[in-house]
């Protein structure tokens, strides 16, 4: 996985993060500063901000809004110019006790140039800019082509999806009595033609926006016969859309399972597509394991070590891996008590934890930190690929439900 594929899961973690956060009032605020804008020119809106803050009426939220504004302007003064690729800052009162503030400060340089310039107060944060960098956009348009249906479906990112399923009138190759054979042929001639120019259609009414968008990268076609490469070759599809085809194959099925077993027949065209290079990962990792050649670790301990010693090739992280980084400290003794967890769990130890088991005081403090977050750092200074493995295809799943998410294949084999 590129340097910006980590980048982004990283962003989709914090976007997961900033969603849950809900204000007692609008007092969160939301700012996003775009690629090349004058960050004085920002300054300057806070500061006319944070007077108009002033005249807010309720006591609370106008204390949270003026500290949200105060700790965003001083974390501004941090940058001489606006990052390259923009800003995003969510500021405010993250505290869920009534009548305790706690002002967090969340800094967002994205992976790709924001165009967007928003300031917002409000219950929640403003997301919705950073989603769509999230969305996957790059799209290849699937078709399985048969003399009495037909399929057309989208692979985009790792999902595949159906999006219309087609059945024809093309009568059956048994000719019916009576008729000659010429006339018969004639028929079916023209109704397979009629249904080709109907696939055709409907494939251009779902293909051509995401072509005019950039989005659309190939389109593949396949089917049992002949009968597909008559649909490529004909004029049945859009002719921008024709120039996008990148590859015809064999298959036997159709519906779902047929553009399931397209992808699969065209892992060479797909190569270098990250559904197919997650697939093949996966099943690397499931070799490893079945043959037992030490190359392979899973555990957020053990994989943790081999990225100590520098032993990782590939890192595996799931997308439902959810564990996070925990330090208990007693600031009047000096214990210390490190932890991993989910985030649920966090919160019922966070409330049981309420004096020291060494010296008995009440005075604790916690740290919190995204494992997943920590490991990929980990795995980027040792010059490690990482690969993020989807939910959405079954081998994923597996790996999943099989190894809680995390794994490593190994340069080496450690004790």
């Amino acid at each position: 996985m590129s340097h910006k594929s980590a980048e982004m899961y990283e962003l989709k973690k914090k976007v997961e993060e900033l969603k849950k956060i809900r204000g007692r009032g609008t007092e969160l605020v939301s700012l996003y500063i775009p690629a090349g804008y004058d960050i004085n020119k920002v300054m300057q809106q806070l500061r006319e901000e944070y007077g108009t803050a002033q005249n807010i009426k309720s006591k609370t939220t106008r204390k949270n809004v003026l500290g949200a504004l105060e700790r965003a302007m001083q974390h501004l003064k941090l940058y001489k110019q606006t990052p390259e690729t923009g800003l995003a800052l969510f500021v405010g009162n993250v505290s869920e006790q009534e009548g305790v503030t706690d002002i967090q400060l969340f800094a967002i340089i994205p992976p790709e140039p924001l165009n967007v310039r928003l300031y917002r107060c409000d219950q929640t944060f403003v997301t919705e800019p950073l989603e769509e960098m999230l969305r996957v956009k790059d799209a290849y348009g699937l078709i399985t082509v048969e003399k009495n249906e037909a399929t057309i479906g989208l692979l985009r990112g790792k999902k595949i999806e159906v999006i219309e399923e087609l059945t024809s009138n093309v009568p059956g190759k048994t000719r019916a009595g009576g008729q000659s054979a010429r006339r018969y042929e004639r028929i079916r001639e023209q109704e397979t033609h009629e249904f080709m120019k109907r696939i055709g259609e409907h494939a251009t009414k779902v293909f051509l926006p995401l072509l005019e968008k950039g989005e659309l990268k190939g389109i593949i076609v396949g089917g049992p016969g002949p009968t597909k490469e008559e649909f490529v070759e004909g004029d049945y599809l859009h002719h921008e859309l024709k120039k996008k085809i990148i590859g015809v194959v064999d298959i036997s099925y159709h519906g779902e399972y047929g553009l399931r077993e397209l992808v699969e027949k065209a892992s060479d065209i797909l190569k270098e597509h990250e559904a197919i290079r997650e697939r093949k990962l996966v099943q690397e990792f499931f070799r490893h394991l079945v043959k037992d050649t030490g190359l392979i670790t899973y555990g957020e301990k053990e994989v943790r070590k081999a990225l100590e010693l520098g032993a990782v090739d590939t890192l595996l992280i799931s997308e439902g891996y959810d564990r996070v980084r925990v330090k208990a400290k007693c600031n009047h003794c000096g214990w210390e008590e490190l932890k991993t967890m989910t985030e649920s769990e966090y919160e019922i130890y966070k409330k049981n934890l309420k004096t020291c088991p060494k010296c008995g005081s009440q005075n604790i403090s916690f740290e919190k930190w995204d494992v997943a977050e920590e490991l990929i750092k980990m795995a980027e200074e040792i010059g490690a690929e990482v690969e993020v493995i989807s939910l959405d295809t079954e081998d994923g799943q597996q790996f999943y439900r099989a190894f809680g998410g995390l794994g490593a294949i190994l340069r080496y084999k450690i004790q």
